[in-house]
């Protein structure tokens, strides 16, 4: 099972030095494998989806360790146990997720017990630290809870808990006899990104024996398809891979957050691997250009808008119709958006549009229209420069305009420019994909301007 703990803002984190990692040797790097299994029944039925095992592997994957396998099973004490022991066999560690709740169905803590011939032993220094996470909200801890303290005899707790789920690390022999891993992390994401992140990950690497650095970074671009990138990037590509060496390239088609090239390089060092990332930003820079690349790693279109209307001291608004505040949501959601963003006006109904943003008795989803919308909100709301979009989501055409057709304007110091698209897309993606291209036309305008 997927467990929910419901205590979330108490942090505990016991010292995590070398001397505080339990260690069973070291494997032969170019040999270490490592296998994720994720539990729970719900996964099985498509009640949640396994994020945990996709992000566990792109972690491995930049560490420098093996992954061969990822499985799904439900909360099954047999095929819990033989899913396991399968995994065992045929990888040097095991990271399983899930089934660390306080319920009757999180039993991955007795099947690793069992895998080990040992007995579940209960561990007061967790149990006194879920109870401090109850005290702290003014409750009782439930008598359930005690069970997520307990520990099988000859492993140890992971020592990072940010929920009431303790991690477990313990020492497992194969069907051979030959002695594994098995990493067991609660199911809720932020906890299990957390134990990953500051423990399991460091452990294998020392297990393995790896002592190099691998670190990747993320150019976001939108405007250019897939293979249309990969043609411009041939040449750069063939010179990677005849050099044998640098920064690789790898391409990530995400929707309505645009293309994404991920640039990984392994290093003697980090200074060592930052250098070939940011030898090879360039590079690629210099091919596609920074029209096309408008961030990189977590930096989203709207941050880019934000960026360069600060740079440039310009203050935004915002006129939404068919986005109903979505640009806004965006915007919003980035720190610190409150010294450029001045508001945004959802301007659903014709006589919104015509009272609050001046547009004159025009078709809504017309050029006129968008434009007029985008000169009325930087007056309305006294800002440099806006955007404005108009259009029909669908699904059903509206005032005989079909589905997917979008008006889009950008106004900076009164200069307006519109273009306008037919998604193909039904309502929900037309009106996302509306946003970040809405937002790209800005981008691009005050790229020109800078």
């Amino acid at each position: 099972m997927v467990a929910s703990t419901e205590e979330h803002d108490h942090h505990q984190t016991v010292t995590n030095s070398k001397s505080a990692r339990p260690y069973w040797g070291v494997v032969q790097a170019n040999s270490f494998k490592c296998e994720v299994v994720a539990v729970g029944s719900e996964l099985l039925l498509g009640q949640i989806v396994d994020t945990n095992s996709s992000w566990i592997g792109e972690q491995l994957a930049t560490a420098g360790i093996d992954s061969y396998y990822q499985t799904k099973v439900g909360d099954n004490f047999d095929r819990m146990k033989e899913v396991f022991s399968t995994a065992l066999d045929r990888s040097d560690a095991v990271i399983v997720t899930g089934g660390l709740g306080p319920t009757q169905d999180d039993i991955t803590r007795n099947v690793i017990a069992d895998l080990m011939g040992a007995k579940l032993v209960r561990n007061q220094e967790i149990v006194d630290r879920i109870a401090a996470m109850f005290g702290n909200r003014g409750r009782q801890m439930p008598q359930n809870n005690l069970l997520q303290a307990d520990v099988p005899a000859g492993g140890q707790p992971i020592p990072v808990q940010p929920g009431t789920a303790a991690g477990l690390v313990c020492p497992v022999k194969d069907s051979t006899g030959a002695e594994k891993v098995i990493y067991a992390v609660p199911g809720v994401p932020w906890e299990m990104k957390k134990m990953v992140a500051h423990f399991v990950l460091g452990d294998l690497k020392e297990r393995a024996g790896i002592t190099s650095v691998i670190k990747s970074r993320t150019l976001r671009t939108w405007g250019m398809s897939e293979s249309g990138l990969a043609e411009r990037l041939a040449e750069e590509i063939e010179r990677i891979d005849v050099a044998g060496s640098g920064a690789t390239i790898a391409f990530n088609a995400s929707g309505i957050e645009g293309l994404k090239l991920r640039l990984t390089a392994k290093g003697e060092s980090e200074a060592d691997a930052d250098r070939q990332l940011a030898d090879e930003e360039s590079r690629i820079r210099a091919i596609i250009g920074n029209a096309v690349i408008f961030g990189t790693d977590e930096q989203t279109m709207e941050h880019a808008v934000l960026k360069l209307c600060r740079e440039q001291g310009l203050t935004l608004g915002l006129a939404e119709s068919l986005t109903g505040g979505l640009i806004g949501a965006r915007i919003t959601a980035v720190p610190g958006s409150s010294d450029v963003f001045r508001g945004s006006i959802v301007s659903y109904a014709s006589e919104v549009k015509a009272k609050v943003l001046g547009v004159p008795d025009l078709p809504d989803v017309s050029q006129e229209a968008v434009e007029a919308m985008a000169l009325g909100a930087c007056e309305s709301l006294g800002s440099d420069c806006a955007v404005a979009v108009t259009g029909v989501a669908g699904p059903e055409p509206w005032q005989g305009v079909k589905p997917g057709t979008v008006w889009m304007a950008s106004a900076i110091d009164g200069d307006v420019q519109s273009s306008m698209v037919t998604w193909p897309f039904d309502r929900e993606r037309t009106r996302h994909f509306t946003v970040i291209n809405a937002l790209n036309g800005l981008r691009l305008r005050l790229l020109d301007g800078a």
